[in-house]
């Protein structure tokens, strides 16, 4: 504790708010009464946040404590409404916060809460009840609009350009497009509620005060394999759906391999005719680039150099 001949050190100041402020809440939303190591946390308190003729210093630091969990929880929900819709909102809740526990915030930008769900649902499937696999697929499509929205975009190939595409060429995807093969039609219910979320934001303070939301349900949908391709363009995202086939050669492309190995890879087990493959080839191209979609390999600039 600082007395007034010890010199303040700020970043043991900032350690010791940290651990407390982060540290998880109760099950009825309160500060822990002890923190991990077993102390007392009215003492933890009292070594770094002063009373006032108001609070007690526990009840000081509570106010931050409760505050930062309630960003994070309210963060989360935001970013994975679909995933609640599907798995209804107590459950959603249980998992939030287990995982939040897992995986607290270290990044200076709320951005990234969620960037390790998938893996972690993967791993902890209890918490997501028997609609696991539709939940997966969510979360993929609910974290792909958050990496289409943030991620770079490149100087994009012309029509010009890529029309002179060759058999050698090395090419890559827009660091923002991202391509996902489901189980379900997720993307059909996350952009319903995505859209959903955004007229009631936009409503706020027009409707009366006394209209509370309906309860979320938990949703069920049937499987039928999805391929799909998240994109931005002028600060909006767009869903596209894919053929198989369309969908093998864009992540054949976005891995790295030539054209024609990714044509091959795009093309494994069909039965087109050369007179249909290349008839689609020219109609995706054309497509991509009007979209801006493909741009010049790193590999590919470099050997230009």
């Amino acid at each position: 504790m600082n007395t007034a001949n010890s010199p303040f050190n700020l970043e043991q100041f900032q350690r010791n708010m940290a651990a407390a402020v982060m540290q998880p809440l109760t099950p009825d939303e309160q500060m822990q009464s002890h923190n991990a190591a077993g102390r007392s946390m009215d003492e933890v308190a009292g070594e770094f946040v002063k009373p006032n003729r108001y609070l007690t210093a526990f009840e000081r630091l509570e106010i931050y404590n409760r505050q930062y969990w309630f960003r994070l929880q309210g963060a989360f929900a935001e970013d994975f409404p679909g995933l609640q819709a599907v798995i209804g909102p107590d459950r959603f809740e249980a998992l939030r916060d287990a995982y939040l526990q897992a995986h607290p915030s270290r990044s200076f930008t709320l951005r990234n809460l969620g960037s390790k769900l998938w893996a972690w649902l993967s791993t902890n499937p209890e918490w997501a009840g028997p609609r696991l696999d539709l939940a997966l697929d969510v979360i993929r499509v609910e974290w792909a609009c958050i990496e289409a929205f943030d991620n770079a975009e490149l100087p994009p190939l012309s029509l010009q350009e890529a029309s002179g595409i060759g058999a050698e060429s090395q090419l890559a995807l827009q660091p923002h497009v991202q391509l996902l093969a489901l189980a379900y039609p997720a993307d059909d219910l996350v952009l319903d509620l995505h859209q959903k979320q955004k007229r009631e934001s936009s409503e706020v303070g027009t409707r009366p005060e006394d209209m509370d939301a309906a309860p979320v349900k938990p949703l069920r949908m049937r499987k039928r394999p999805t391929w799909l391709a998240i994109h931005r363009a002028d600060y909006s995202l767009y869903y596209r759906r894919l053929t198989r086939h369309e969908y093998n050669t864009l992540a054949a492309i976005q891995r790295g391999d030539t054209l024609p190995h990714a044509l091959e890879a795009g093309f494994a087990d069909s039965k087109y005719t050369t007179a249909r493959r290349i008839a689609l080839v020219q109609t995706w191209f054309r497509s991509w680039a009007e979209m801006g979609w493909i741009c010049r390999s790193s590999i590919e600039e470099s050997s230009k150099g």
